[in-house]
This record gives structure tokens, C-alpha cells and sequence, in this order.
């Protein structure tokens, strides 16, 4: 997006080089990279920056509310409403894409929210070997708010591993060596000492749970939750599975009822120029152009579901609109110049909510290139200059 910056990085790259930098990146955890890291990092204007925190602030008006609870209530399934929900999350994010408005000039648009982890543990490792492989100026960083590697680390620890021992701290997924952000689990692992445990392996004990270490029976006390729901009542043949909506003994990090109350569901109740009118579907009253709207279901992850060429038979179709979304569509703007098209691009925002903090705070980022019809592998197969990478913010 610094056209200056990107001329500078497109000059000095070649083949050779991106090819030693991937063999760096894979070496974080041989053979768990299972999705494609872009080319290029971004770099950002801190105009556009700072418009997308103005936004995360707005929408953080939102969820720090006395009513959002009520608000939300709803979007917690009935039979996944999981016992011992804390005040609030401890990370949430915030996806923004990089788009054209009418006038042509480039703005942030909301994309998505989650109450859920990312790779917060990967992309501080990723940060390191992309800051040196891009040659990223001093005025330049993937940090906000004034982090660094080391307190973005300590962070991460307060957070997840809060007053605990690491080996009370467990990174719960289901069949966590298939994921294919896996790599992240072994970063985390790394970072913090904590083991990797899939469900199928909790052992109950009336209302505690424990998992093996080195042969030895340990207790968990906390749960740094990698499980997505729906993930997991896709999976077939599972029995015997703890039953987490019981109230065992176990602190959630974050509590799964986050992961629904701050997602597509809260888009609508969010008034900001940088977040695009959304409407429940069985709250709209009236005709809507659809050709200027997504329809997305709320209960679903990874883009799956998701219309965009939206028809009335898709709308006479859907017999659940009250679990659906009309989201106006936001143009794109392919800004980042590479060897043949340009690419789009999407930046993930993270944001930790410390114990005894008000609000929660943006400390690092993600992003991500595209040049298919929507952000994600299904839709860049064959293309280069695309994939997983990180923003570069200039500094204020």
C-alpha cells in the first residue's frame, strides 16, 4: 500500500531469495505449514491504520456494553451453551479489508470479528524472519500500542498460562496434527511450555479433567481453546467425548460463548463508516438490491456457506433466516503490486483483553493476499504472490 516501499521490495526480490526465507519459515515446525506464506509482507500508511483502529473502537463500544450479553444472547446454539462464561474474552480480532470506496480512495472494511484465537503464536515467529527477509525500515512494525517480541511474549503468557503452571495449561483441539494452522499449536508450544491435547484424549474425573504427560496423570486447570464446534460435529464416528457443556472444574481461555456472541452475529448491531450494513435475514422489511449484498450463515467457519451472487431463490431457499446475515459487499482494491496481477489483501487485527483491563487493546496482526474472488486457499489454487502474511505499520 506504500507505493514507495512496495517499489523498493518488488525491486530487490527474486526467486532465490523467497525460497531461502521459506525454508526459515518451515523450519519453525517441520512439516506442520500446511497453508501458502505470500511473497510480500504489507506495508501500511498510518492513516489507514489509524482508521481501522478507530473502527475496532467503535465496535469494542459495542461488546463492552452493559446490554451485549442480552444482546447476544441468542447466538449461543442451545445445546453448546458451555458452563462458566467469564466477564469477557481474552482475544478477539478483527478482519478488515483493503477497499476502494466510491470516490476511489482506499478505506478499511470490516470483514469479520471473532471472539477466538488466531495465530498469535506463529506470526510472532513469522514477524522476526519476514522483518529481515523484507528489509522492513525502523519506522515500520508489526506491533501496535507499543509492543515488542518480548512483551507481546509475556503477554501471551499472562493470558494463557495466567497464574498456572504450563503443565496445568492445556491447547485443546480436536485431532490437532490435521489442522491446518497446526503450525501455530507448535509455535505456542514453543513460546509457552504448554501441551497440545486433543479431546478425544481428556481423560473426567467426576468434575475435573486431566490429560497424560510423560506417563504421568495431569490435572488441567485451564483450557486455551483451539476447538471450533461446528469443526467438531462435522467429524465422523467420534463417541465417547466428554461432555464440555458440564460445569467441570476448568478455567476456558477464551470460553467457547465468545466465540458466537462476537462474530457475524454482532455485525448488525455496529454503526460505523467502516463496517458494512449488515441485516439479520428475518429482520429485513423491505426489498434490498441484492446484487449489493453477501448472505452469510452465522453459524459457520472458514467462508463455508457463504453467497456471493446472492439471488431470491437463494433467500426462498433458507429456512432458517433468523440464523442468517445479509452483509452489504465491499469492493476490494487490488493495491499490491507483484510480478503479474495485483493482488487484494485483508488484514487481521489482534486484540488481548488482560484481566483488570477495561477495554482490550490491538498488539499485533496477520494479513493476507488474495487474487481470486474471496481471501482463502479454495480460491488462489496455482496463483503466487498470495497466501498468509503480516502487516508492517508505519509508525506515528
Amino acid at each position: 500500500m506504500d507505493k514507495q516501499l512496495r517499489k523498493k521490495f518488488n525491486d530487490a526480490f527474486t526467486e532465490e531469495k523467497y525460497q531461502a526465507y521459506m525454508e526459515k519459515v518451515e523450519a519453525l515446525a517441520p512439516g506442520a505449514l500446511e497453508f501458502r506464506c505470500a511473497e510480500t509482507p504489507i506495508f501500511v500508511p498510518a492513516t489507514f491504520t489509524q482508521k481501522m483502529l478507530d473502527a475496532c473502537e467503535d465496535i469494542i463500544d459495542v461488546i463492552t456494553a452493559d446490554h451485549f450479553k442480552t444482546l447476544t444472547d441468542r447466538s449461543i446454539p442451545k445445546d453448546l451453551n458451555i458452563p462458566g462464561e467469564d466477564d469477557h474474552p481474552q482475544m478477539l480480532v478483527f478482519d478488515f479489508g483493503v477497499c476502494e470506496n466510491e470516490t476511489g480512495d482506499l478505506e478499511p472494511q470490516l470483514i469479520e470479528m471473532q471472539g477466538f484465537p488466531s495465530l498469535f503464536g506463529f506470526e510472532l515467529l513469522y514477524d522476526e524472519l519476514t522483518k529481515d527477509y523484507g528489509n522492513v525500515p525502523e519506522n515500520y512494525d508489526s506491533y501496535l500500542n507499543g509492543y515488542n517480541r518480548d512483551s507481546y511474549t509475556q503477554l501471551l503468557k499472562d493470558i494463557i498460562v495466567g497464574e498456572h503452571q504450563p503443565d496445568e495449561v492445556v491447547l485443546l483441539e480436536i485431532f490437532p496434527e490435521k489442522q491446518k494452522t497446526r503450525v501455530d499449536f507448535y509455535c505456542t508450544q514453543q513460546l509457552l511450555g504448554i501441551s497440545i491435547v486433543c479431546i478425544t484424549k481428556l481423560i473426567v474425573e467426576e468434575n475435573q479433567l486431566f490429560y497424560m504427560k510423560d506417563g504421568i496423570k495431569r490435572r488441567i486447570k485451564r483450557l486455551y481453546n483451539r476447538l471450533i464446534f461446528d469443526d467438531l460435529h462435522q467429524q465422523e464416528g467420534l463417541t465417547g467425548l466428554p461432555d464440555l457443556t458440564q460445569p467441570y472444574e476448568v478455567e476456558w481461555v477464551p470460553h467457547p460463548n465468545w466465540f458466537y456472541r462476537i462474530s457475524k452475529f454482532t455485525l448488525p448491531f455496529i454503526d460505523n463508516p467502516y463496517v458494512p450494513q449488515t441485516f439479520f435475514l428475518n429482520e429485513v422489511t423491505s426489498p434490498l438490491p441484492l446484487d449489493q449484498y453477501v448472505l452469510k450463515p452465522l453459524f459457520s467457519f472458514a467462508g463455508m456457506g457463504v453467497v456471493i451472487d446472492v439471488t431470491g431463490e437463494d433467500i426462498i431457499r433458507i429456512k432458517d433466516p433468523e440464523n442468517w446475515i445479509l452483509q452489504k459487499k465491499v469492493h476490494y482494491a487490488p493495491v499490491v503490486e507483484t510480478m503479474d496481477e495485483p493482488a487484494k489483501a485483508e488484514i487481521r487485527l489482534f486484540y488481548f483483553w488482560k484481566k483488570g483491563w477495561a477495554r482490550p487493546i490491538a498488539v499485533h496482526n496477520l494479513s493476507r493476499l488474495s487474487k481470486g474472488k474471496m481471501i482463502g486457499t479454495r480460491y488462489n489454487k496455482d496463483k503466487t504472490w498470495v497466501g498468509g502474511s503480516i502487516a508492517y505499520f508505519e509508525k506515528q
